[in-house]
């Protein structure tokens, strides 16, 4: 598996909504809110054969309310 790390900005007085749709679907490890540039920020395990920008595309992105998104891969764990 493949751990993946997505930060999410949200339209103003979304956060919580687009918190609450990532939960419902069910495609996180872990979900964080956060201070700084981005409101939330997203843990998520992907298989090592499925291509990771059209995962983040297909089952994040369509949530309304988000505003932008920037997705930092992670390459071995200490």
């Amino acid at each position: 598996m493949q751990c993946v790390f997505v930060q999410i900005r949200c339209k103003p007085g979304t956060g919580y909504k687009v918190a609450d749709e990532i939960v419902a679907r069910e495609v996180h490890s872990e979900l964080y809110s956060t201070s700084g540039d981005f409101d939330l920020m997203v843990k998520i395990y992907v298989d090592k054969d499925v291509d990771i920008g059209k995962y983040i595309n297909d089952n994040l992105l369509d949530i309304e309310g988000i505003e932008r998104t920037l997705t930092t891969l992670t390459f071995k764990t200490f």
